[in-house]
């Protein structure tokens, strides 16, 4: 059966952390949330635990390296909804851990891209064809990190730092492309957050991460698009 809010939004590796309260926080505002994770239990488990609370939420499974995986999930969830209004690009991998560039690791270079700016990209495409049912115009957000900007870039994490600075450049280049398809397409910073990939010890909680991705899936205006945001605000690329 499919599901009859009015609006729905599809998050990638919402069963923890950012996408999950991202997916929380959209539930309570009314969308049909597609919970998306290769982790099968947890994927379960966090789509479930929206559901008791009263919200709908749906777990479909996706792993963001997997062709095959991508276009089963976009599949399944052609049978769970007739459109979709909001794609937020959320999983990604950090490896680096105090790697300096001058020995920085091919292979893990090559899974970090893979993870982090193919699996957007593949996402997009397979999913834009329910995008484009969208009545109000639909919305990709990647979730990109305040690492990415060649204006404040330093020597940290070589492999995530790259990987994060192409996806900038992979959402101004679907901006462009879907302009005339009402598709409006932006990235976010969400700051340094407390979360497994963040660690106890980082400045921002959860919600406060979550909070610029929910503005731009819900209130910002549909013309805003091919920016890069903090907080509400456009910042330096």
């Amino acid at each position: 059966m499919k599901t009859e809010h009015q609006r729905t939004a599809l998050i990638t590796g919402a069963n923890r952390g950012i996408g999950k309260e991202i997916a929380r926080q959209l539930a309570q505002r009314g969308f049909a949330v597609f919970i998306c994770a290769r982790d099968i239990l947890k994927g379960r488990e966090a789509a479930e635990e929206l559901c008791q609370a009263g919200f709908e939420a749906t777990f479909i499974q996706l792993d963001v390296t997997d062709p095959v995986s991508i276009r089963t999930a976009c599949g399944t969830f052609s049978q769970k909804a007739d459109h979709l209004d909001v794609l937020i690009n959320n999983a990604g991998v950090l490896e680096d851990h105090g790697e300096n560039i001058l020995k920085l690791n091919p292979e893990m270079l090559d899974r970090t891209l893979k993870a982090n700016v193919t699996g957007p990209i593949m996402v997009i495409q397979d999913f834009l064809q329910h995008l484009q049912k969208s009545e109000t115009g639909g919305r990709i957000i990647n979730i990109s990190s305040g690492v990415s900007s060649l204006a404040h870039m330093t020597t940290y994490a070589p492999a995530y730092s790259i990987s994060k600075t192409a996806l900038n450049a992979v959402t101004k280049q679907f901006a462009g492309a879907l302009t005339e398809h009402n598709i409006a397409v932006n990235c976010v910073d969400p700051g340094w957050v407390r979360t497994d990939m963040g660690g106890p010890s980082a400045s921002r909680p959860v919600e406060k991460g979550a909070e610029t991705i929910v503005w731009l899936a819900a209130d910002a205006p549909q013309s805003e698009t091919g920016k890069f945001w903090r907080d509400k605000k456009e910042v330096e690329w």
